[in-house]
């Protein structure tokens, strides 16, 4: 396995092929322009296989590598065998409704077991929480919403935040503007919303109110405001950047889904992405283009250090017992 030292990561985030590191990946990983690792199910057999996996990918580099996963509970949970099954956010919104303070409670508490039990195996950091208001319009949404009502959003997703933080876990906001109200899915679709921006206002709040780490653009094109899907609209992430004053990390949604092609090809896509202000660029599950980026891709400037260094967890791993019982209490009560 090479090992480099004190590079500078970079800005792309890319994927890897298994349960263990390949040469390619190896080879990969070391390359300037990647900073990140994002794992999926294939990447995933047991508690140990992961904590081995991620022992050997933050060994590469210094400073390390940024371990992420999609980690929302639900539908949406990599690791599941030996994991707690982290419940759909819609049923924490569905206790809010009759219990606000406890629903609350119960995502504080969801939040620091979905985090512990990552860091326990050495990942750093999930794509969570979803902003996205419930219309019950979009399929990919869906229950991964906490709620129709944005209070209820920035309630429930500020407590969860405070889990992750007390796990010692940073947040990723997500689908900014808002992906909830488009029946399209911008994994195989280009999602039109044809709102005007004052229609929008409810979809928004949630990332005016709550103080996040990292937020991920929607692959949505929002004509009314600009004709290009916000991550790659300079209209969007200036709004974020300066009306909203958010000075965290911006991601790209992965660049390899059906809503990124409006933008052309795989180097299109990041030069896009890049000069719209997305500080790290999501390449999934498409090797090739991988390896094309790597090749040829020059960002015109360099802020995936500062980026990704700001989302890795600052103190060594120790666990809190009550906290912990906690979270698996909360589930065990949403279940019932």
């Amino acid at each position: 396995m090479k090992t480099l030292s004190a590079q500078p990561l970079g800005p792309l985030m890319i994927d890897i092929e298994g349960h263990v590191l390949t040469a390619r990946d190896d080879e990969r990983l070391t390359h300037p322009l990647v900073g990140g690792v994002i794992l999926f199910t294939r990447n995933y057999r047991d508690r140990q296989q992961l904590a081995e996996l991620c022992a050997k990918i933050h060994a590469l580099r210094t400073p390390r590598l940024l371990i992420a996963i999609d980690h929302e509970g639900g539908r949406v949970q990599r690791c599941r065998d030996d994991f707690s099954l982290i419940p759909a956010m819609r049923k924490l919104g569905t206790l809010w409704d009759t219990d606000a303070t406890g629903a609350c409670e119960a995502a504080r508490t969801i939040g620091y077991l979905l985090a512990a039990e990552l860091r326990q195996c050495g990942v750093d950091f999930s794509f969570t929480p979803v902003l996205d208001l419930d219309w019950r319009r979009s399929g990919v949404i869906g229950d991964r919403a906490f709620h129709r009502n944005p209070q209820a959003v920035i309630e429930l997703a500020g407590a969860l935040i405070n889990g992750l933080q007390s796990a010692g876990m940073r947040c990723c906001g997500k689908h900014f503007p808002g992906h909830g109200w488009v029946t399209a899915d911008s994994h195989v679709a280009i999602p039109v919303d044809e709102r005007v921006l004052s229609d929008m206002r409810e979809d928004l709040m949630p990332y005016q109110h709550l103080v996040l780490d990292a937020i991920m653009p929607a692959h949505v094109i929002y004509p009314q405001v600009d004709s290009r899907p916000a991550g790659f609209s300079p209209v969007w992430i200036n709004k974020l950047r300066n009306e909203f004053a958010f000075d965290g990390v911006i991601f790209s949604d992965d660049l390899s889904m059906e809503g990124a092609s409006v933008a052309g090809n795989i180097v299109d896509r990041a030069n896009a992405a890049w000069t719209a202000g997305c500080d790290v660029l999501l390449v999934c599950n498409a090797p090739d283009d991988v390896g094309i980026l790597l090749a040829t891709w020059q960002p015109g400037h360099a802020s995936g250090t500062r980026a990704l260094s700001r989302l890795v967890p600052d103190e060594p791993w120790q666990q809190d017992e009550h906290c912990y019982a906690s979270g698996i209490a909360a589930i065990e009560q949403l279940a019932a």
